[in-house]
């Protein structure tokens, strides 16, 4: 791997390196706790699922979907019936925008306990629970996201859900993770990514929402003075140069004045003066490396890298024409690459053929928009067994709904709120997509618009209709045949990909268990989970409440001659993706789709699995393994040793 340039060439004025003593120590400011969303109740077959006041009915019923369900807005205005209430303005008070009024620290405020978060674990989390926040905050960013697209709801002043999502988060002591440490913190692993600043407050990764620097000042120490735990290197200097394991890190402050223009020096103080105690103690620090979204360049994806410990520092005259601070970082040996994979990937996905196992550029055949390649660095098998690859059903199932429109009649796209769109009646008043096309929380059924509907192509209600949107290859695993994982970082809530097959009859998967790897079967048991948002954390009423478990019409796919990259997704008890049944109308008929969608963020180069359920007419053996099962090799810590 190429080094960076070496700071200390002799372009710098080395009698400028930071050694020196503060004139005051600095006690630093940590922001305070924000509030948690919760998980929703999954509905069967995943499990019980929170009643969102959704159709009790299934779609083989031939009932008229349920009325629409009622709510109390998050923002306390009262009941409505799904209809978009314009909010009421707030009366504008120059001595209440001068003395905002505090919350009062209602002990009933705290609501970790819902989701199972002990005292003890908020201050010190691990895996489950760092999953469990993180799952919670995008439920709630993204309910309110949907809120907001509606103009059911004004955050005011921040129209960022995400910051809201955060802020309800720690006021309802959902967070974890809080006792700061210098080092690793507990629950995270290297290469977890981040798609907002907020997701690395609530899991003690790193605090200030926006600042580039967390420190402490440790207690008990003779000398107290502020030491750095982590950065955040987003880009946002010019003088910030980086590879695979080395980063020169530019300290915080010294922006030029915008009414003057006039470029001020960085101070050694706070984050800065952190930083150059750390550099003298050799302590180590979490980098946190920021990168922009390739599914939307105007975002930014955040990476965990582990840990560096700071080499050295300098000061310089910055590009724009004020000192600023140097900090070189050299990242600990022995760790797991995280940066380095992602320019590994980048590299990969220009053309770069000097890989490593490498078959096939493209599986599908110019079938998707992008390309499927195919690699082997475990042996020497050269492909999996033929199939035909496509992209939708074969042999689709229709259902038949009775109601008074099927299809929608907007002109360009449908909006959300608006209750003259039929598709959106359907969801019961809600659009189930957000604005960039996240999944807002798990149905029993998602309606999409479909060819019938006038409105666009393009239309965000057709979500799981437009082909893949990251780039994907089929690997070879160590034990488990071939694999799926993604080139690209996914968001929790965005679309996957369909399974793709042939619906068939159960009469045609056979007796003895033998021919069904490729079988998705809609009916079998599968593992509860949480997922959506908990209606608690916005104040919501739920108008249904009466029933958790929906039935799922039954499907049966075989994805063994005719199929799509869900062939090749693996069993996992812990997974990463979920499926969504997904109805919409083709030919005057309505047919059922399953759709996958990410359950959680997933890095690039991570392999992409789903819970695989298990049949209903398995039989125990005398074995471990009950008879018609297989065993289960996922490695997960909560891997219950079977499937199928």
């Amino acid at each position: 791997m190429e080094r960076g340039s070496d700071p200390s060439s002799s372009s710098i004025d080395k009698t400028k390196v930071l050694d020196v003593k503060p004139l005051r120590s600095l006690a630093p400011v940590f922001p305070t706790a924000p509030p948690h969303p919760s998980g929703s109740f999954p509905f069967f077959p995943f499990g019980p699922q929170a009643s969102h006041g959704v159709n009790q009915n299934t779609p083989t019923s031939g009932a008229i979907p349920a009325p629409i369900r009622s709510y109390r807005r998050p923002d306390g205005e009262g009941l409505n019936e799904g209809l978009p209430v314009k909010p009421k303005r707030a009366r504008k008070s120059k001595s209440s925008e001068k003395k905002p009024k505090k919350k009062s620290q209602d002990p009933g405020s705290d609501l970790s306990s819902l989701f199972g978060i002990s005292l003890a674990q908020k201050e010190d989390g691990d895996g489950e629970v760092v999953n469990v926040v993180l799952i919670a905050f995008d439920a709630i960013r993204r309910r309110l996201s949907q809120l907001e697209d509606a103009k059911e709801l004004s955050t005011g002043l921040i129209k960022r859900a995400d910051l809201k999502s955060g802020n309800i988060l720690m006021t309802k002591g959902i967070r974890t993770n809080m006792r700061k440490r210098i080092g690793a913190v507990p629950g995270i692993e290297i290469g977890d990514i981040f798609f907002f600043r907020m997701e690395l407050c609530v899991v003690g990764l790193h605090a200030p929402s926006m600042g580039g620097i967390d420190y402490m000042t440790p207690r008990g120490e003779s000398e107290e003075e502020p030491q750095a735990v982590s950065i955040v290197s987003s880009g946002g200097y010019d003088d910030d140069v980086d590879d695979s394991d080395v980063l020169i890190y530019t300290g915080q402050g010294g922006n030029s004045n915008k009414k003057d223009k006039e470029v001020a020096d960085q101070k050694l103080e706070r984050g800065n003066l952190a930083l150059e105690v750390s550099s003298r103690r050799h302590n180590e620090v979490r980098v946190i490396r920021g990168m922009r979204d390739a599914a939307n360049p105007s975002l930014k994806v955040y990476v965990y890298d582990g840990l560096y410990k700071i080499q050295e520092s300098w000061r310089e005259r910055g590009k724009s024409g004020g000192g600023v601070f140097k900090y070189k970082l050299v990242r600990m040996p022995g760790q797991h690459s995280a940066f380095a994979v992602w320019k590994s990937v980048q590299k990969w996905k220009e053309g770069n053929p000097s890989r490593n196992g490498f078959i096939l550029a493209d599986l599908s055949s110019g079938a998707e928009k992008f390309p499927i390649s195919l690699v082997n660095d475990v042996d020497y098998e050269k492909g999996p067994a033929h199939f035909t690859y496509s992209q939708s059903l074969k042999h689709p199932k229709s259902f038949s709904l009775v109601q008074t429109s099927s299809t929608c009649n907007c002109h360009s796209a449908c909006v959300p709120g608006d209750l003259n769109c039929s598709c959106i009646r359907r969801n019961e008043g809600d659009f189930p997509y957000t604005g960039n096309g996240i999944l807002v929380s798990r149905r029993p059924l998602v309606h999409e618009c479909g060819p019938a509907c006038k409105c666009f192509p393009n239309c965000k209600n057709r979500a799981s209709q437009t082909g893949l949107k990251f780039q994907m290859e089929v690997f070879k695993t160590n034990n488990r045949g071939w694999g799926l994982r993604t080139l690209d970082p996914i968001r929790a809530g965005t679309f996957v990909c369909e399974y793709a097959g042939e619906v068939i009859d159960r009469s045609k998967i056979n007796q003895n268990g033998e021919g069904d790897e490729y079988v998705f079967d809609t009916t079998r048991n599968y593992s509860s989970f949480k997922w959506n948002y908990e209606p608690r954390l916005l104040e919501e009423v739920s108008s249904n409440d009466s029933s958790e478990d929906h039935t799922i019409p039954s499907l049966i796919i075989s994805a063994k001659k005719v199929g799509n990259v869900a062939r090749f997704m693996n069993h996992s008890c812990t997974p990463n993706v979920f499926w969504q049944p997904v109805l919409y109308e083709e030919n005057n008929q309505s047919f059922l789709h399953i759709a996958f969608f990410a359950l959680r963020h997933v890095p690039p180069m991570t392999e992409l699995t789903y819970d695989y359920g298990v049949s209903r007419s398995v039989h125990t053996g005398s074995s471990s393994t009950p008879k018609g099962q297989k065993k289960c090799l996922c490695g997960s810590s909560k891997c219950r040793g079977s499937f199928g």
